[in-house]
């Protein structure tokens, strides 16, 4: 079944549930405070919303604050615009002890799992309007706790599949958290251990449906990222309070890709694709907030810095004795940012205002060589001057953002400065630009009851330029090249969201989300007048999204410690294909999605089990000379099963993939620009994944 359709029947459903009798929100208020937490209602801040503490999660034995925080009804943590440049407002939905992560490099998620479940005193659910952090808006977790003692907690995890892959063997994190008078601190060691892979057939067709050729392609990958992280924050006392934030880290990738194809007169080509990328990667990060006049000063601080290492070989040789072709391009970039920023806030007339300025300098430098094979067996250079460059930008942001509690029940956040910028490009097309652009927004939240609330945003947003996009790039296997396009402007947006969030008490909760873009200077590849193509600005565009997101608790239905989770998503989107001038969805962008996770723990043990279903559609995309998708499918399924104490352990072995889905590829080349032009190929990929297992034992020391 295809997701919108299912869309369409969990919304029918969360609807109908929406206009539930209240009895099932109020179904004995025991019952509903060991599911749904505690009412939070201060008379003296205003804040409205839920409480939780570890007890009401206690049939899930929370190893830390991630694991708390994914576990609260119908909330989903949100990282907000982790890849952007600059820090900027608040994005994220989740902060702690009432302040904004400010590391770059660490994930939300890392940096919760580091929070021991025995240090979380409580996690409140609010209204980002009711925070005096400007930015946040709709539902914001606040994870409220005290390092104390020293602890530690760790998580190996490892799996393996049956086909193309090695085994996972060195994935997890061990971290030690603790406090030693005013200082707290979290070490964390860790590292990303992924193993991937595919088999299958690719066929290459004329436009006739006639057989070219017949391939069979194995792919195998790795990828690891050794990283050590460290947070200190030091209480001076008199509300002032220190963070330091360091990371070092490198990444090791490979990917292996031969390929073997047959034509259908005899010839036997054989290809190896091989992909080398790797490098170190550090930050350094803090910031300070101290009284100052009648408010509070916070000034904040960030270094980051990665090199890349990347080469990519392809080489085909056939049966037939000619000689092989083969192409090696190889990058070196380096990318760099350095931040600067402050904020001011303090109350005035009932409201809280807030006054920001930064100064965010990035940088990439890039070198890449394109190199061709000769009879010999060795590579010689030929010219690729467009790829090597730098590109640098000097931006800031000024913003002034008041937030006021016009009812008990209504409030209102407005944020509103502008942006300005400067873009440099060295190389062989060498270039400056400055750019002004206004940014702001107008946030309302209604709580007319503890148990239902109602977010709606009004946000100017500027978007943020890729600097590879500036500079040429090949993908070799592909055989696609795109040139670089120093014209370049950040695309702009004015955005709609509307958030809905219900309660139904004991039985669960139900968020609803609808967003509206229209951007202006939208960023895909678009056609070079000199010929190839680019990425670059075609115009304006819109998207549509819908989002239902949901938890059901069984214990009110007789089914005691069972829980349904329920996301589903739908976006309808419009931009005009700058190569033949017709209305199609953003490229590679999602279309729909549906997400059911079911989790039974078991009443008076420590097992669980569980079944996980994901299905989505990608929307295709559109270059000059071809279209095509990629996506895999069309549904994948994960079976656990759990026991939360094995010699004080957490133990979770999991069977993914269990029906099968299958990695998929189609394209149509053209000889020659679309749609004109005639069909030179057609390439049809169906490659198995196979099944995946994975094991995971986490505990604490």
């Amino acid at each position: 079944m295809k997701a919108y359709h299912w869309f369409c029947s969990v919304s029918c459903l969360l609807t109908a549930s929406f206009g539930a009798p209240a009895v099932l929100a109020q179904d004995g208020q025991q019952e509903q405070d060991a599911l749904e937490g505690s009412v939070l209602a201060d008379a003296a801040t205003g804040l409205q919303g839920q409480v939780y503490t570890l007890e009401d999660f206690a049939q899930f034995a929370p190893r830390n604050a991630l694991d708390m925080v994914s576990r609260i009804p119908g909330f989903t943590i949100n990282d907000g615009n982790q890849g952007q440049r600059g820090l900027g407002q608040a994005s994220q939905n989740v902060i702690v002890n009432g302040a904004r992560f400010s590391s770059k490099s660490d994930s939300l998620r890392d940096q919760l799992s580091r929070i021991p479940a025995a240090d979380v005193v409580r996690i409140e659910v609010v209204d980002g309007n009711a925070l005096d952090i400007p930015g946040l808006s709709g539902q914001v977790a606040n994870v409220v706790y005290n390092a104390s003692r020293t602890s530690g907690q760790f998580t190996w995890r490892s799996g393996f599949r049956p086909h193309n892959t090695q085994a996972q063997l060195y994935g997890g994190e061990v971290s030690v958290a603790g406090s030693t008078g005013r200082l707290s601190y979290t070490v964390a060691l860790s590292n990303e251990n992924n193993r991937f892979g595919y088999d299958g057939p690719t066929r290459i067709t004329a436009a006739d449906g006639s057989l070219i050729e017949e391939q069979q392609v194995k792919l195998s990958g790795r990828f690891d990222n050794p990283t050590l992280s460290t947070n200190l924050t030091y209480d001076f006392g008199g509300e002032i309070i220190a963070n330091l934030n360091l990371s070092y880290g490198e990444d090791f990738f490979r990917r292996s890709e031969p390929e073997t194809g047959a034509t259908p007169d005899g010839l036997v080509r054989t290809r190896t694709v091989l992909i080398d990328e790797d490098g170190p990667e550090y930050e350094i990060g803090g910031d300070i907030e101290f009284p100052l006049g009648p408010g509070k000063l916070k000034l904040i601080g960030l270094e980051r810095f990665e090199r890349d290492n990347f080469t990519n070989t392809v080489i085909d040789r056939f049966s037939d004795g000619r000689d092989p072709d083969g192409t090696r391009f190889t990058r070196v970039s380096e990318d760099g940012e350095r931040i600067g920023r402050v904020e001011y806030g303090w109350n005035m007339w009932d409201v809280e205002w807030q006054v920001s300025g930064e100064g965010a300098f990035n940088r990439l430098n890039r070198n890449a060589q394109l190199f061709t094979l000769l009879p010999d067996d060795t590579f010689s250079e030929i010219d690729f001057p467009a790829g090597t460059g730098g590109v640098t930008e000097d931006r800031y942001e000024a913003l002034l953002s008041a937030t006021a509690q016009l009812t008990p029940e209504l409030s209102l956040q407005f944020t509103g400065g502008g942006e300005y910028s400067k873009i440099e490009q060295t190389g062989s097309a060498a270039n400056s630009r400055t750019f002004q652009r206004p940014k702001g927004s107008l946030t309302f939240a209604w709580k007319p009851q503890p148990d239902f609330d109602v977010s709606l945003e009004f946000r100017r947003r500027v978007g943020q330029l890729s600097f590879g996009d500036f500079l040429a790039n090949v993908s070799l296997n592909d055989e696609n090249q795109s040139g670089g396009n120093n014209e370049l402007v950040p695309d702009q947006s004015w955005n709609v969201e509307l958030e809905v969030n219900k309660s139904l008490g004991a039985l669960g909760s139900v968020k609803f989300e609808a967003r509206q873009a229209f951007f202006e200077d939208f960023i895909d590849f678009f056609p070079l007048a000199t010929g190839g193509e680019a990425r670059g600005n075609i115009g304006s565009a819109d998207r549509t999204h819908l989002e239902v997101n949901a938890t059901l608790n069984g214990d009110t239905l007789g089914a005691t410690g069972t829980r349904l989770e329920i996301r589903a998503v739908k976006r309808w989107m419009s931009v005009t294909d700058p190569f033949i001038g017709v209305e199609r969805t953003f490229s590679n962008d999602l279309n729909d999605l549906l997400e059911l996770d079911f989790r039974h723990d078991i009443p008076a043990s420590s097992w669980a089990y569980g079944v996980g279903l994901f299905t989505s559609d990608n929307a295709p995309y559109s270059r000059r000379f071809e279209v095509g998708r990629a996506y895999e499918g069309p549904t994948f399924a994960d079976l656990f099963i759990e026991n939360k104490d094995v010699l004080g352990m957490t133990v979770r072995a999991t069977y993914a993939n269990a029906l099968g889905a299958r990695n998929f590829f189609r394209r149509t080349v053209f000889d020659g620009d679309r749609p004109d032009a005639p069909i030179l190929f057609v390439e049809d990929s169906d490659r198995r994944i196979g099944p995946i297992f994975r094991f995971v034992v986490s505990g604490n020391f």
